[in-house]
């Protein structure tokens, strides 16, 4: 047997509907986006969402219509991918880490608070592995301080805070639609922005700066338009928009099976010896995109899982070992801990309920 951390799903649906795109010829951006979109807000609760290329592209785009710049502080968790702090130095702002709750990997209210100066124009919140971070109280604060959020939602698509959906409580949340994320578009991912001023300005900064379907063409066939500020190749095509309208088909079954299998994983490891699983709250819940928890003797863990076919693997270690955000930051001690302890095990569309006993079989029998 062979279980990998991740897969790719793909919908029996999407195989036609990629399919009538490629045959029409009509590749870029058109009404497929919009309608993706609308199924984004109507099955999701998502609150205008806006398709974009990349994950990535999201936040920066955030950044940018947060008019985020030299001189300003943002503050982000260092457990996280590249991209949530590479997309701030786009911008020529100041990357601050703050520590993260050791018990869940989400960013710490308590060590934003010790991080936060006359400088900190924005926080970025990323919901590790889908589990939501503190929303409500991070946002009274930020308000309180002017400060706005934006949350990194890239693992948590289809999860929820106290009842409201992610995508539809901060300033901005940006979602990934990479290929092993919940939903995939091959490679995109979109923007909420709360603000509808922002909603607009961020569908004309996705294309240049132009207003795409409200310019119009001139007798000569050149679009009208007159950009007003520095925009970008950020939009979403139809072919891509086709795949993810196809794979939002069953995404709340899908979700509700990453669910289930979850919950399984925890009654069923809560009393093994060397897991400690995180901490997560009733009052929210998870994605799922990743299961994890701390292990002792983790690279034992890792060889014995392996050995029978089973991919465990540590997912993102603190991104600020990277040179460029500074080197190591030694007083991110929760971090530096959850470093040397975390793992994650397989969940995912492929992970049926045999191969998720199968796997906690192997756990049970030691490492």
């Amino acid at each position: 047997m062979n279980i990998p951390i991740f897969n790719t799903y793909i919908d029996e649906k999407a195989f036609s509907s990629v399919e009538q795109i490629l045959a029409s010829t009509y590749l870029s951006e058109g009404e497929l986006v919009k309608t993706f979109e609308s199924d984004l807000s109507n099955k999701l609760n998502l609150v205008n969402p806006v398709a974009l290329n990349s994950g990535t592209s999201a936040l920066h785009l955030a950044l940018v219509l947060s008019n985020i710049g030299p001189g300003d502080e943002v503050i982000l968790p260092a457990q996280t991918f590249v991209a949530t702090g590479l997309v701030v130095l786009q911008q020529g702002a100041k990357v601050v880490f703050a520590d993260i709750d050791y018990s869940t990997g989400n960013l710490s209210l308590s060590s934003i608070k010790e991080k936060v100066t006359e400088r900190t124009k924005a926080i970025i919140l990323v919901h590790w592995g889908g589990y939501p971070c503190d929303l409500f109280e991070i946002n009274d604060f930020a308000k309180s301080r002017k400060i706005i959020v934006i949350e990194d939602a890239a693992h948590a698509l289809g999860a929820k805070y106290k009842g409201e959906a992610i995508g539809s409580i901060s300033d901005y949340t940006c979602f990934s639609f990479q290929a092993i994320k919940h939903l995939t578009t091959g490679d995109g991912g979109a923007i909420c922005c709360k603000d509808s001023f922002k909603y607009q300005d961020s569908i004309v900064k996705r294309w240049f700066g132009i207003d795409r379907f409200n310019s119009q063409l001139s007798h000569l066939g050149e679009r009208i338009y007159d950009i007003e500020d520095v925009g970008f190749k950020y939009h979403l095509n139809d072919y891509g928009a086709a795949l993810g309208i196809a794979n939002l088909r069953l995404f709340k079954e899908r979700l509700d099976h990453r669910i289930r299998v979850a919950n399984y994983y925890s009654n069923s490891l809560k009393t093994v010896s060397g897991i400690h699983l995180f901490d997560y709250k009733e009052d929210r819940q998870s994605a799922y995109w990743l299961f994890g928890f701390h292990v002792d003797k983790r690279d034992a863990f890792i060889s014995a899982l392996k050995d029978k076919g089973i991919t465990a693997s540590v997912v993102h270690m603190g991104i600020d070992h990277n040179s460029v955000f500074g080197g190591y930051d030694m007083s991110l001690t929760n971090q530096r801990k959850f470093d040397g302890t975390q793992i994650h095990i397989p969940i995912h569309d492929a992970v049926s309920f045999d191969k998720a006993e199968y796997i906690v079989d192997v756990i049970k029998k030691g490492w």
